[in-house]
């Protein structure tokens, strides 16, 4: 049995988003990663060696172990304790700043083009394309998507060809969380984008947010 958690910590205006997983017996791992817009910005690994071969008393010492890594991570950014550090940002003197600001790169644009389609059944498929501000497709750029509300943690990625197209395709995993939404995340270089549809107990046509 795998155990993990997903939780959004918003601060100052960011939301980071907290992934904790266990790895299985085969690698006895427990990773935590934070993200910042599809941005690893922080991992943090343990082993669970100690508590293998697994049984349901070792289960459930494992279960608390990933509860409390998880727990862990979120309270230490949400106190400022875990310090973290976005590539790129732009926190120093004006002059600096302007230079920056000059050479920063055009925004990307992330569309769904099968947004009426994407789901059939419990089989996900997502067809997206990724521009720039003239229009032109944009290759070589990360796309991430990952499902909140999920009984366990789950991200997928893939990266766009020449056309500026990616293809992402999942099983939807079981749904849990109260909050149920599809997060697509693009990035190359410092450049992102962002679109996230929220999920109904019955899906239909997801609406940008």
């Amino acid at each position: 049995m795998a155990f993990g958690h997903n939780s959004n910590v918003t601060i100052a205006g960011d939301t980071y988003h907290v992934q904790t997983e266990e790895r299985g017996a085969a690698q006895a791992l427990i990773d935590t990663t934070v993200y910042l817009q599809g941005r690893v910005l922080h991992r943090r690994t343990n082993s669970f060696l100690d508590l293998l071969p697994l049984n349901p008393d070792r289960e459930q010492a494992l279960r608390l172990r990933v509860d409390t890594q998880h727990r862990g991570v979120v309270d230490e950014i949400r106190s400022g304790k875990l310090r973290l550090t976005v590539p790129g940002d732009v926190k120093t003197s004006a002059p600096h700043a302007a230079v920056q600001a000059e050479s920063a790169p055009a925004p990307l644009h992330l569309e769904l083009l099968n947004a009426k389609t994407w789901l059939t059944g419990k089989r996900a498929l997502l067809q997206i394309v990724i521009h720039d501000d003239a229009n032109k497709p944009v290759e070589h750029a990360t796309v991430m998507a990952r499902v909140e509300g999920a009984a366990q943690p789950t991200a997928f990625s893939s990266e766009t060809g020449s056309l500026g197209r990616a293809k992402l395709e999942f099983d939807m995993p079981p749904l849990t969380g109260p909050e149920v939404a599809l997060v697509i995340e693009a990035s190359k270089g410092k450049a992102r984008a962002h679109l996230r549809f929220q999920l109904r107990a019955k899906p239909r046509v997801p609406s940008r947010s």
